[in-house]
């Protein structure tokens, strides 16, 4: 039978497909002009990628400190939508601003911004989605969201691509088609968010208390004292620190990575077109598998599968191994994140679910503070960058051990 999407579960997965076009011009066109702009002043590879480890790492810690406390307010009763809306107009107005920009720390310092405003409002979407629809359906909803966030991320991606590589054809200056870019990125996201905004109620929440910032404190306080005595919560947490964290270094690092193995840029950008393409029909093939196969078991078969890509990732040098390494990530990245989505939203209070989706967020989609420090480092003291990519590999092994016990505890969870 063919799972059919409500209107309002369709505007919740809409809002997917426009922020999406962000998280792609971020793994793809931002690094390669951070590097034109850092080539211009003279840093070299090793520190270029070092340095936008570290902004993307910084974007994690303020997402860290304030997605719980914005998510505490949040549940008050008709706040979300509103949290949501600041954050999301942060990262479409940074995103603008970043074409006009030729220096490269006011790059990387308006580009922390952005990511952070963008990262912030995930924290307040990925919470809607227990408003938005029901329990036993959040599993194909959520792949829905990433599987037509990934295809129509492309739309917008492909016009930026042909006006950047094509911008001496056309004749205008690599300024110029910077700006026009990013325009059109900030507002394609704008539009998607339009229709969520119009429609979204929120159907979970606090009431508001004489003093709404004080009371969500305490509401959080008391969300984190839960937290330490729901077991099965709290082992899922540290498990997605660990996997997650290694699956969004890759995306942040991934074209960064290639530019300084000296691969060339086009190639890059058109494998990573490639592994949007590969995660749309494999995000919803694993949605079908899910109906009769747990979430558990895809989950970790996915884990498993960044394991062995990172593994791979020591002998990547050649423009043919970034190919596959793109088609790999792609077979798995979307059917990852939106599982533990909707997996997280399953075991935890729908009316909390802005304060524990803030906590899911300190590791989730904006994080990666470990893995993207970790790369930096170690390729900075090593001086190789492959040795620096796969120690991810660790991260995953770790992540994969933790989640096999969280399930276990679930399991227990559910029979009490």
């Amino acid at each position: 039978m063919k799972f059919k999407l409500t209107s309002l579960e369709k505007k919740w997965v809409f809002y997917d497909v426009g922020n999406s076009a962000f998280t792609m011009m971020v793994s793809t066109i931002f690094p390669i002009y951070f590097n034109y702009l850092a080539g211009n002043a003279g840093i070299s590879d090793v520190d270029y990628l070092a340095y936008w480890g570290y902004a993307t790492s910084i974007c994690t810690l303020l997402v860290a400190i304030l997605g719980p406390t914005l998510g505490a307010v949040a549940d008050t009763k008709n706040f979300k939508k509103i949290i949501f809306s600041v954050a999301m107009g942060i990262g479409v107005f940074g995103c603008i601003l970043l074409g006009f920009l030729s220096s490269w720390l006011w790059f990387l310092g308006v580009f922390v911004i952005a990511k952070t405003g963008y990262s912030a409002s995930l924290v307040f979407y990925d919470a809607m989605l227990t408003d938005v629809t029901e329990p036993d359906r959040m599993d194909t909803v959520s792949s829905h969201g990433y599987a037509w966030g990934y295809i129509g991320s492309c739309i917008p991606f492909i016009a930026c691509l042909g006006i950047v590589l094509g911008a001496g054809t056309i004749g205008i200056s690599m300024q110029t088609s910077m700006i026009l870019a990013f325009i059109i990125t900030a507002l394609w996201w704008l539009g998607s968010s339009i229709p969520l905004l119009r429609s979204y109620k929120q159907k979970y929440f606090s009431e508001p208390g004489k003093h709404i910032v004080s009371s969500s404190f305490k509401r959080l306080g008391h969300t984190f004292v839960e937290l330490t005595k729901e077991k099965h919560i709290f082992v899922f947490l540290l498990a997605f620190f660990f996997y997650i964290d290694g699956v969004y270094t890759v995306i942040d690092m991934a074209t960064a990575y290639g530019q300084a193995l000296g691969l060339d840029s086009t190639g890059l950008l058109l494998a990573l077109l490639v592994t949007q393409i590969v995660a749309f029909p494999s995000v919803l093939i694993f949605s079908r598998i899910i109906k009769n196969v747990s979430p558990e078991k895809i989950i970790t078969v996915c884990i498993a599968a960044y394991f062995c890509i990172a593994v791979y990732a020591y002998w990547l040098d050649t423009q043919f191994d970034f190919w596959l390494l793109a088609i790999l990530v792609g077979m798995f990245q979307g059917t990852i994140q939106a599982l533990s989505r909707s997996y997280f939203a399953k075991i935890i209070p729908a009316e909390k679910s802005g304060e524990f989706f803030g906590i899911y967020d300190i590791c989730g989609k904006g994080a990666s503070v470990i893995g993207t420090a970790l790369v930096s480092f170690l390729s900075q003291v090593t001086g190789s960058i492959n040795i620096g990519v796969s120690a991810l590999s660790v991260m995953f092994l770790i992540g994969l051990a933790l989640f096999r016990y969280s399930a276990k505890l679930n399991a227990e969870a559910k029979k009490v």
